[in-house]
């Protein structure tokens, strides 16, 4: 046998593939690395949502029990919850005209800067009229004025024509300042759409405001609920237009909850349902249109 052939079969030997076991160890260092992440991310997530664990249990605690331990109590003696506190709640004129008052608040705000913001961003997107880049300019340097600055001006001005402490004065107030983020949001988001398409329904017949109800809105659907989560949570969360402009007599349940501290003191039977309580419905809005949510916020970002 020549030399050559008695080094073709060692040549052959030296290009052999790695063992297995060494891509094996790789994919199990791999495995090991995404369960410690994922472990790190469960215990995160369970550390910031300890306070809203207590609050829930707190307010399935009675006065007595709470006075004389933590709410970590109920992790012991579970027979201790009760849902008194929460009939006490319902039964509390107060609270319950408090939440009617946030819905009748938040809805329409809500409403209505979705409506306005989706026709104005529509137009500053699609529509040619004088003036439209300086217009929209100004729309974004509304973003950077803060609530406070307001609130002393427009109190004068819905004094003046006898909205103040009105529900209509606080949907107007919520309205004005969720608009310029809504035009933005918006105006980018629909400014994305083929030029195309628009040209083919205008092609086949459709006017401006059909081809805003028929294409635009349902393509800047996921943005529209995107937005429409973000306003209805900061009017549902606020407290500080409501506690400036909202009727006293009838307040947001934020401002009653605020009003329970100051006549009662520390009654966390009466706080804890009652906040656990408010943060039920944005939870609803939120888990219902969580996928038109994400969807958008995707779209944005890639957009």
């Amino acid at each position: 046998m020549s030399a050559a052939a008695q080094a073709r079969p060692e040549a052959r030997a030296g290009t052999r593939p790695a063992p297995r076991s060494g891509a094996r160890a790789g994919r199990l260092a791999a495995g090991a690395a995404a369960g410690a992440v994922r472990v790190f991310l469960v215990l995160a997530a369970l550390f910031w949502l300890m306070p809203t664990l207590g609050l829930l249990i707190s307010s399935f605690l009675s006065p007595t029990d709470l006075n004389k331990g933590g709410w970590w109590q109920a992790l012991t003696a579970p027979t201790r919850l009760t849902a008194d506190n929460y009939e006490r709640l319902l039964a509390n004129d107060t609270i319950t005209g408090a939440l009617l008052s946030t819905v009748a608040i938040a809805v329409p705000a809500t409403l209505l800067v979705v409506a306005l913001g989706s026709f104005a961003g529509y137009a500053f997107a699609w529509l040619e009229f004088p003036g439209r880049d300086w217009l929209f300019l100004v729309v974004v340097g509304l973003l950077v004025v803060p609530v406070q600055v307001a609130l002393i001006p427009v109190s004068e001005l819905f004094g003046a024509i006898g909205l103040f402490e009105t529900t209509a004065g606080v949907v107007l107030f919520h309205t004005a300042f969720g608009l310029p983020f809504a035009v933005f949001l918006l105006r980018n988001f629909f400014a994305e759409i083929p030029r195309e398409l628009l040209e083919a329904a205008r092609l086949d017949g459709a006017g401006e405001l059909r081809l805003f109800t028929r294409v635009v809105l349902p393509l800047g659907g996921p943005a529209i609920a995107s937005l429409g989560i973000f306003q209805f949570l900061w009017v549902w969360n606020d407290m500080l237009v409501a506690l400036v402009f909202a009727d006293s007599a009838n307040p947001p349940i934020t401002v009653a909850l605020q009003q329970q501290v100051r006549q009662f003191g520390n009654n966390i039977d009466v706080l804890a349902p009652g906040a656990f309580l408010s943060m039920v419905v944005p939870l609803v809005v939120f888990f219902a249109f969580q996928r038109q949510f994400v969807t958008g916020v995707m779209a944005g970002a890639v957009k």
